[in-house]
């Protein structure tokens, strides 16, 4: 059975908008995992942010990397990771089927929403993946209000 659609010109023109926005995204999208052209480029770092009442939880894969090469700083809000990966040594004969593990330098910046208490932010490296905790600061922490009834009785907390 068919349908008679009547013809929307804006449907069409959101249609193509669409379309073209999705062409100019894919042709300026660098590639996964990758800035730059491979001469002075980066290697970027894919991050798992998470949080809960208390603090952010950072995590960063980094597999092969010595912990005493990276370079962790926080300032202002703003965590920093960064380090270097060393390629290893290429021989001139031999012929490649297949080389995606990218070496080189890496550096990620994020910026948390809220106020971080930086003394007591935590670092550990295990099994190629670096985990931070950085807890959030008192001030920015929930408090849960107690309510109390009429003969001064907590009814609720």
């Amino acid at each position: 059975m068919s349908r008679i659609v009547r013809w929307d010109p804006f449907r069409e023109m959101v249609s193509v908008r669409n379309q073209m926005d999705q062409l100019v995204g894919d042709l300026f999208r660098e590639p996964a995992g990758w800035q730059g052209n491979g001469e002075g480029g980066h290697i970027r770092l894919p991050l798992d942010v998470s949080e809960d009442d208390n603090s952010y939880s950072v995590k960063a894969s980094l597999p092969g990397i010595d912990p005493a090469d990276l370079e962790i700083s926080f300032s202002e809000n703003s965590l920093t990771i960064q380090g270097e990966t060393q390629g290893e040594s290429v021989e001139e004969n031999a012929k490649w089927h297949l080389r995606e593990r990218r070496f080189g330098k890496f550096v990620r910046s994020i910026t948390l929403p809220a106020v971080v208490n930086a003394d007591d932010i935590g670092a550990e490296y295990e099994d190629g993946v670096l985990t931070l905790t950085l807890p959030k600061a008192e001030e920015v922490r929930p408090h849960i209000i107690a309510v109390r009834g009429a003969g001064g009785k907590a009814v609720a907390a």
